[in-house]
């Protein structure tokens, strides 16, 4: 893989991904400089200690503009955000981010101290971190499930040279993968990409996570990440995919109407930790998820899905389990799984559909 990194005209990376070792990127964008609009501002909840991310100028960020005026197209006129011919992955960090600000050791120590200072009801802190935008293909009209296995595994690489990257920067707590597709997940850019934060703590649900892997070992003495995929392999009505280094599942207790776990077989804490063989056999097991996925609601086309890649805290990660957790917001062609008072004010879901049922209904797809 070939790395190139250049720089926006308001200073923001720009970097070039590709599987070539003879291709030549221009590192210099002829436009004029700019200077990058960023306030960002995380306040503390104390009620449900939560960090929320404060970002006005996210108010004007672009929102399903025409496929002309689309800004991860190449354009060598300049015209949007990856000024190209072509390209294969191209990462850059977002021009409308919720964390901003990579900062250094010694402002990274004194936020940290201020984001852990108890007592105080009302906490802030500056909104550092980093988020970024991964366009896995230069076509605008492809989606993930059309890439062949060689573009994911360069996406994959990708994925896990970001990850090795962000977690270096200093403050950064926790780096978190995802991509939205389809208007009903709030997706605002049809182009195929997805994003990474980087941010400056670790996010309530990792925490409640990692509270109850603790309890676990205290419990049992073993690991609850490695006890739930054996139970699911063993009890098999909730199986999707079992492949020699992946296993995909729908979760015993999934909140979405088609929910799937992917783990790979071997416990590792993030992306960078992933073996050769794992690396190689992800791509088809990937492709043959998102396939299914496309199949589910028929005539009504595509499943719009949101899909991510949980990985470990950057400070605790011995007994956490990568994994990438897939779900769609659609339960039936005509009907989406809008989060309503319970879920939204109660954080407790209502699922319509058995996971049984979203199990034996996705290996039907296969």
């Amino acid at each position: 893989m070939r790395k190139t990194t250049t720089k926006l005209p308001d200073g923001r990376e720009l970097i070039y991904y590709d599987t070539r070792d003879d291709v030549v990127r221009d590192p210099v964008d002829p436009r004029p400089a700019t200077a990058p609009a960023r306030t960002t501002e995380i306040r503390y909840d104390a009620l449900r200690e939560e960090w929320v991310l404060i970002a006005a100028h996210r108010q004007g960020r672009t929102h399903h503009p025409p496929t002309e005026e689309c800004p991860l197209c190449p354009s060598p006129e300049g015209n949007s955000e990856i000024m190209a011919d072509d390209y294969e992955v191209a990462v850059f960090e977002n021009r409308f981010p919720a964390l901003a600000g990579d900062g250094d050791a010694e402002s990274a120590r004194e936020r940290l101290h201020a984001l852990r200072r108890p007592g105080q009801a009302w906490r802030a802190a500056p909104g550092a971190g980093r988020c970024e935008v991964v366009c896995f293909s230069a076509d605008h009209d492809r989606s993930f499930a059309d890439l062949p296995a060689e573009q994911v595994a360069l996406v994959l690489d990708v994925w896990t040279d970001r990850t090795a990257e962000l977690s270096h920067l200093p403050g950064v707590e926790q780096v978190f993968l995802f991509e939205d597709r389809g208007k009903e997940t709030g997706m605002s850019l049809v182009h195929p990409h997805g994003q990474i934060y980087a941010y400056p703590f670790v996010t309530p649900r990792t925490r409640r996570v990692l509270a109850a892997v603790a309890g676990h070992r205290s419990a049992t003495g073993r690991n609850l990440f490695d006890d739930l995929v054996a139970e699911e392999s063993s009890d098999g009505r909730r199986l999707v995919v079992e492949a020699e280094h992946w296993t995909a599942f729908v979760p015993y207790a999934a909140h979405w109407p088609y929910e799937v776990h992917l783990y790979p077989r071997r416990r590792v804490p993030d992306l960078t930790g992933l073996d050769d063989a794992a690396r190689a056999e992800f791509p088809g097991v990937y492709l043959d998820l998102l396939r299914r996925f496309d199949r589910l609601f028929g005539a009504a086309g595509p499943a719009p899905y949101i899909s991510s890649w949980i990985q470990a805290p950057i400070s605790d990660r011995e007994e956490f389990a990568l994994h990438l957790e897939l779900f769609t917001v659609r339960r039936t062609p005509a009907k989406l799984k809008h989060l309503a008072g319970s879920e939204l004010l109660m954080d407790v879901f209502v699922n319509e559909i058995p996971p049984e049922s979203a199990a034996a209904r996705l290996r039907e797809l296969g």
